[in-house]
């Protein structure tokens, strides 16, 4: 008799408790899911972005050369006067 007794409160007690925590975890592991594809996503049109910098030592070297240029520039301006 006593194991119908603990069958019984095994299915109306422990099942249903067990049930209603997974139903509140399920929720925050969808929206978890949802933000992990959101950043998957973002991070791969990042990428084409990461070749670009290859070419930023050539960048340094022309805007050092256009202000060596512009220096000048402004000297000989200042000549004029």
């Amino acid at each position: 008799m006593s194991l119908w007794i603990g069958d019984a409160i095994f299915l109306l007690v422990i099942v249903p408790a067990v049930i209603l925590v997974l139903e509140q975890v399920r929720e925050p592991i969808r929206q978890i899911g949802g933000y992990a594809k959101d950043i998957n996503d973002s991070v791969s049109l990042f990428g084409p972005h990461l070749d670009a910098l290859e070419e930023l030592g050539r960048t340094r070297e022309l805007v050092k050369q256009a202000n060596i240029e512009l220096t000048r520039y402004v000297r000989a301006l200042d000549g004029v006067r």
